[in-house]
């Protein structure tokens, strides 16, 4: 048979996977994915720099001014949930992934709680796996340039944070809120929201998942 004759059939082999590789990977049983590795579809950015974020290799990258990008596909809020995802940073970044949480066209979230991206950003000591200014880790718990896994869990007013699967912190709000902080930094109930930083800061999501708990 000659070459041209197996074109077809070659490309109706090869194809499917391309489109498996930009599609969302897989997902556990009982995980709904939020992201589809190919657009923000199901996502909204706030207008203060929409430039902020892109997606690049199946993965939402933030990198410029402050900015956010809000889930805002499910219209039932998430109260009770573990949230799954994979986090690259380059050296010297800092980002966030906020819970409970509204979207808001600029500005820093003033609705819930914000869990700390920031594995060598030199300006701030608040590290990867912090609840913001509410129970703060200072070591380096993984590494710039490499893909590591960032699991959050919260039930009630109980956050707990995994990273690399590995308990590392948990924190329980206490009555009236945490000391503080401002009055819309509380667990109730709300969405998810990505982090810009700022220009120097490059901080990348991918595969992010997420299961609803019982209330």
């Amino acid at each position: 048979m000659k070459l041209h004759h197996l074109l077809p059939a070659l490309a109706a082999l090869i194809l499917p996977v391309l489109a498996q590789d930009t599609a969302a990977p897989k997902v556990e049983e009982g995980f709904t994915s939020l992201f589809n590795g190919k657009d923000l579809t199901g996502w909204k950015k706030s207008t203060e720099n929409e430039a902020t974020f892109s997606v690049k290799d199946g993965a939402i990258v933030a990198n410029g001014p402050r900015s956010h990008v809000f889930y805002t596909a499910d219209e039932k809020p998430f109260k009770n949930f573990i949230l799954k995802l994979q986090v690259q940073t380059k050296p010297n970044s800092n980002g966030g992934i906020y819970v409970h949480t509204k979207y808001q066209e600029s500005g820093w979230p003033g609705m819930g709680h914000e869990c700390q991206v920031n594995n060598t950003f030199n300006a701030d000591p608040r590290k990867t796996a912090s609840i913001y200014r509410c129970k703060d880790i200072k070591e380096q718990l993984a590494q710039d340039n490499e893909w590591f896994d960032y699991e959050v869990k919260v039930v009630g007013k109980t956050c707990t944070i995994l990273i690399n699967g590995k308990q590392v912190n948990e924190w329980t709000e206490p009555e009236g809120g945490a000391e503080g902080v401002e009055p819309g930094r509380r667990f109730t109930q709300g969405t998810f929201a990505l982090q810009g930083h700022d220009p120097g800061s490059t901080v990348m999501y991918k595969n992010i998942r997420v299961k609803r708990l019982p209330e």
